[in-house]
């Protein structure tokens, strides 16, 4: 495979080991009510957008929009077509939302079939906006934090075809031809998918260009337009600066399939067929060492070996073709007590000397599909024999027991996770292709975040029970994803959370918040030092920190459409009502 497989670092000193519980705080938390003039346009479902995939895209979408340049000017879409802002200067002297465009028609009034309006703010001067029944709009709204009154003016607007919602938007101009990035989200029927749902997921990033000429008097065309595919709605898509990559986050991974209407070979396919059926090489293990055995073509010499090994990582390789094994190994090794031979002009094969002795590998190089482990007997029989007390005939035979077996059916809801194993990938903006690959496990996705505007989304992960929070960097290739933050048990306490609709967290990682499907907001703030030391008697330590949790609840009945965070305020938007809760001062 062409692409490089990768992991997650995580920085240990971001971690708190020490940390025990968030102290739930009575301090009340002011809330401030603005009555809409029009209901939000929210799309109920209809009967053909069934599927679990129709909830996740449409049914839980975020109605309620953030701008990332200028913070406390929150922006959505009401029945009426308008697309309304509120920006937030004294929290007692709220206005009424103003109106910064109309959509001609109303959605509303349009037939067949309809998703959420959805809105993108894709610089500090531009904004895309989807009406919902497959047009996309181009807006040049000017410096909207020094001329927030000046109505947005649109600058292209085309139908695109099936109706679509907007994942992300970028702006950059080069050569003096300003060009929009966007990526479009479908829920397509799928005739080939004859014993799935019917449906398939489809990723369309579309270029939008300028003509050359003066600005005033420059035309938006589309320029190029690419479409991949997936079987499962992702859960982070994102452009990159200069739409130079794209990364994708999902059950199930994507694939590029067309480039302007016209279909890519599946030359990668075949090959990963290949690799499955066929394997590069294979390895055993004993306590103390690791041999492995690599495949050779033919006539190969001891001087077109490329081989390279170090404490942590090994690469073998053939003249200046790609590397047939090449990554991070599953524990450190003593490079100058391993060594590699060349058997019967064959296969290379490669003893590995293990830093220490005991522990079993479960895999070679992190993350490498393309080999075949070969356990002997007695290894077989040692497996089995501990792993006997875990097997029984029954389900939980002899509850009386001090240890009973484990019964699944006791398990909490936030135990378990998805049986699909989600990805994390990145492409090439030129190639298409994948270029690193992240195998997320069992790190369960909760949310996503604009950080700064001049970088990509953010995005959060559960690692065991904490939350960990991630910021894409592209012009960093060997470091591809920075561990930017922690919320402490936030990971073990969302998933309690039965009702939980949105989650997010403050630019500056002061909280994280969680908002249940109608009514509470729950607040979890990072740790901060108490007026007066606590005294633990049980442990006989001191307190010098203490995370709270605190609890609001937003008068009415409606359930909460969208939800955004702030450094100093909460927005929570529900269909007839936007409230602005003041969390920091």
């Amino acid at each position: 495979m062409a692409y490089a497989n990768c992991s997650l670092r995580v920085d240990r000193q971001l971690l708190d080991p020490s940390f025990e519980s968030y102290r739930l705080s009575l301090d009340s938390i002011p809330c401030y009510n603005v009555e809409l003039d029009a209901a939000v346009a929210e799309v109920k479902l209809k009967d053909s957008q069934y599927t679990l995939d129709h909830m996740k895209a449409f049914g839980m979408y975020n109605y309620l929009h953030i701008d990332p340049w200028y913070e406390e000017s929150v922006y959505f879409v009401d029945c009426k077509g308008r697309v309304l802002s509120l920006t937030v200067t004294l929290d007692t002297a709220l206005g009424k939302p103003r109106e910064m465009f109309r959509m001609t028609p109303e959605p509303s009034s349009c037939a067949g079939e309809r998703v959420c309006a959805s809105l993108s703010l894709t610089s500090a001067t531009w904004a895309a906006l989807s009406d919902g029944v497959g047009n996309l709009t181009l807006l040049r709204t000017s410096k909207r934090g020094e001329s927030p009154h000046i109505k947005w003016e649109p600058m292209f607007s085309e139908c695109l075809g099936e109706p679509f919602t907007i994942l992300h938007s970028l702006s950059h101009v080069q050569a003096g031809v300003h060009t929009i990035d966007l990526l479009l989200l479908r829920i397509q029927k799928d005739p080939a998918d004859a014993k799935g749902s019917g449906f398939c997921t489809s990723l369309e990033w579309i270029t939008v260009g300028s003509s050359a000429g003066e600005h005033l008097s420059k035309k938006y065309e589309v320029r190029k337009r690419r479409l991949m595919k997936g079987r499962s709605v992702p859960h982070y898509a994102a452009l990159e600066p200069q739409g130079k990559g794209l990364m994708v986050a999902s059950e199930r991974p994507f694939s590029f399939k067309e480039v302007d209407g016209v279909p890519l070979e599946e030359a990668a396919a075949e090959d990963m067929e290949v690799e499955r059926s066929e394997p590069i090489y294979f390895w055993q293990q004993t306590e103390e060492d690791v041999t492995v055995c690599v495949r050779l073509p033919e006539g190969t010499t001891k001087d077109d070996i490329r081989f390279k090994l170090s404490v942590d990582c090994l690469c073998v390789g053939v003249r200046d073709y790609a590397p047939l094994l090449k990554g991070q190994l599953f524990a450190p090794v003593d490079p100058e007590a391993s060594v590699w031979t060349i058997k019967d002009d064959k296969s290379l094969e490669v003893s590995l000397q293990k830093r220490s002795e005991g522990p079993l590998w479960s895999e070679l190089v992190l993350g490498d599909r393309k080999g075949e482990y070969i356990m002997n007997e007695e290894q077989a029989a040692q497996l089995h024999l501990r792993l006997a007390h875990l097997t029984a005939e029954e389900l939980n035979p002899n509850p009386e027991k001090d240890k009973p077996p484990c019964n699944a059916q006791e398990l909490e809801d936030c135990d378990g996770f998805p049986e699909d194993s989600s990805t994390l990938m990145r492409f090439d903006g030129a190639t298409l292709k994948p270029t690193h690959v992240v195998n997320l496990g069992s790190h369960q996705y909760l949310f996503t975040v604009d950080i700064n505007p001049s970088e990509m989304p953010a995005f959060c992960l559960r690692h065991d029970v904490d939350a960990l929070l991630w910021q894409p960097q592209p012009e960093q290739p060997n470091d591809l994803w920075k561990h930017t933050a922690t919320f402490n048990a936030l990971g073990y306490v969302q998933a309690s959370k039965r009702d939980k609709k949105f989650a997010t967290c403050a630019p500056n990682f002061s909280y994280a918040a969680l908002a249940e499907c109608l009514r509470r907001v729950f607040i979890y703030r990072q740790p901060s030092p108490v007026d007066t030391v606590l005294f633990n008697r049980k442990q006989g330590r001191q307190v010098g920190q203490v995370a709270k949790q605190q609890v609001a609840s937003v008068e009415s009945s409606d359930p909460v459409l969208g939800f955004r965070a702030t450094n100093e305020r909460l927005f929570v938007l529900t269909r007839n009502n936007l409230f602005i809760l003041k969390v920091n001062n």
